[in-house]
C-alpha cells in the first residue's frame, strides 16, 4: 500500500499542468461541478489543498468562506499549497490516528483530498478543453475510498446521485460517476 503522501505527489503532478495552463480568459466558464465556474472552482481546491495540509498536521481547518484564490501569481501559489499539501502528508505519524476535529482516521482523510485533488483537475482540465489522465494507483485508492464515502457525501450534498455508465467503463469514468458527474462532460459551445 502507497503512502498518501506519495499518491498526493502523484495527483499534484496530474493538477499543476491542468492549473498552470488555465487562460485567465476561461475563468468564467462553467464546469462540471454546476455550482462553480473555473475561478470559483480554483478557488474552492486552494481552501481544499490548504485546509487538508493543516488537518494533516492536526490543526482545525475552516471550510466556511471561500476566498478567491485567483489574485497575484495564483498558478505558482497552487504548486507551492500542493507541495505543502504532499510535505505534510509525508510528516512521521500523518497517517496515524484521526486528523482534525472530523474524527475521521488519518488515512481516510487523505483519500478525501487526494478524491478532491483528482477529480476537481479533471473538472478544471474538462472546462477548459485540457487533457488529463488521472495517474493508476491514485485511482486504484480513491476508487474503493470514494465508493464507501459516497452515502454519506450524498446526504451532506458534496456528492451528486451516481451517473450511469456502461459496463466497460474506466475505472476514473466510474469514480467520476459515483460522485455525479458525466465522465463524457464537454462545455456548451455558444
Amino acid at each position: 500500500m502507497k503512502k498518501i503522501s506519495e499518491l498526493l505527489d502523484a495527483a499534484a503532478g496530474g493538477a499543476l499542468p491542468v492549473v498552470r495552463g488555465i487562460d485567465d480568459s476561461r475563468l468564467e466558464d462553467p464546469t462540471p461541478c454546476a455550482e462553480y465556474d473555473v475561478r470559483a472552482l480554483i478557488s474552492h481546491l486552494v481552501q481544499v489543498v490548504v485546509n487538508f495540509t493543516a488537518l494533516a498536521a492536526r490543526k482545525d481547518a475552516d471550510f466556511g468562506e471561500t476566498p478567491d484564490a485567483v489574485v497575484g501569481d495564483w498558478r505558482r501559489r497552487f504548486g507551492e499549497e500542493t507541495a505543502a499539501l504532499v510535505e505534510a502528508w509525508a510528516a512521521p505519524g500523518a497517517e496515524e490516528g484521526t486528523a482534525g476535529s472530523m474524527g475521521f482516521p488519518a488515512r481516510t482523510v487523505g483519500q478525501m483530498v487526494l478524491g478532491d485533488l483528482t477529480v476537481h483537475a479533471w473538472d478544471l482540465a474538462r472546462a477548459t478543453g485540457q487533457e488529463f489522465v488521472p495517474d493508476a494507483d491514485v485511482v486504484d485508492e480513491i476508487a474503493p475510498a470514494l465508493a464507501g464515502m459516497a452515502p454519506r457525501a450524498r446526504e451532506a450534498g458534496m456528492f451528486g446521485e451516481p451517473f450511469p455508465v456502461p459496463d466497460g467503463a474506466s475505472p476514473f469514468a466510474r469514480v467520476l460517476a459515483l460522485t455525479g458527474r458525466d465522465p463524457g462532460w464537454q462545455p456548451s459551445r455558444a
